[in-house]
């Protein structure tokens, strides 16, 4: 199981990664003004970024822990349920979720130097 405050401390670990309280109880981490992941403290659920054939795979492979996030998820974001999500797996979605909007230069410094964000 993975708390709110391991996704959240996981996103926070990202080069440049920030949290913004957004419409009074979404808590979104952002790139700049780019929102990467989201989600509200006690809910059991994230929103999180992901390409669409990820998205695909994650809601075939697990759907009992993914689905298609409402309002964004036609664009790839994913619902994940925290109870059921694998600590390692989230933290690589979090991680492809910041690279999609990191800048460029960013990313292949954080990719060069080999680092991983904070383990959940």
């Amino acid at each position: 199981m993975v708390t709110f405050d391991q996704f959240l401390s996981t996103g926070l670990a990202l080069p440049r990664a920030t949290e913004r309280l957004t419409w009074e109880t979404t808590v979104t981490l952002r790139v700049g003004e780019k929102i990467f992941a989201m989600g509200t403290p006690g809910s059991g659920e994230v929103t999180v970024k992901a390409s669409k054939a990820d998205q695909a795979e994650l809601l075939a492979a697990e759907p009992e822990v993914y689905s298609s996030a409402p309002y964004v998820g036609r664009h790839g974001w994913v619902l994940v349920k925290l109870a059921g999500a694998d600590p390692e797996e989230l933290r690589d979605l979090l991680a492809d979720a910041w690279r999609s909007v990191a800048p460029k230069k960013l990313v292949r410094e954080y990719d060069s130097s080999g680092a991983t964000p904070e383990t959940l």
